[in-house]
């Protein structure tokens, strides 16, 4: 019996979870194309830093990578923060992953979707990650939208 209690998360059904990727999509491109960019800078500040000399200060070029570097940095934790208010956990910058949190058979799992799926279509285990992803079937509340009725005339 484990002691390790599920966290306190908001839930998703495999439906609201798809209603809500069209702004999740969104925010992860976004982050992607930022994070991108951020490392191109890292890698150039360090190239800047490693061509000056140990004892000298910042080269004016260094400074201003540095306050790119800065920018980007406080840009991408702002995009993780609109994905945390929307109840969803970034998991992978260079892939585009993240998980909403989802019930199935009564525990609390990850609905894992990956930048360029065309939908949540996968989930996993909390300890599991996305090594342990699976298919969505019909066993998942909300695996299946309903069709709304037709209103009667």
């Amino acid at each position: 019996m484990s002691d390790k209690k599920d966290p306190e998360v908001k839930l998703f059904t495999v439906e609201l979870a798809n209603r809500a990727l069209p702004l999740v999509r969104r925010i992860v491109d976004d982050l992607f194309e930022e994070h991108r960019r951020w490392k191109e800078l890292v890698s150039r500040y360090e190239l800047a830093a490693g061509a000056a000399k140990a004892a000298s200060a910042e080269s004016a070029e260094m400074l201003e990578l540095r306050r790119q570097v800065d920018a980007l940095a406080r840009r991408i934790s702002g995009y993780v923060g609109e994905l945390d208010q929307i109840g969803v956990a970034l998991k992978g910058f260079d892939e585009g992953l993240v998980d909403f949190y989802g019930l199935h058979e009564g525990r609390v799992v990850c609905l894992c979707w990956r930048r360029g799926e065309p939908a949540v279509e996968h989930w996993h285990e909390l300890d599991t990650g996305f090594a342990g992803r699976r298919p969505i079937t019909d066993d998942f509340p909300g695996a299946r939208v309903e069709p709304a009725p037709v209103p009667r005339r």
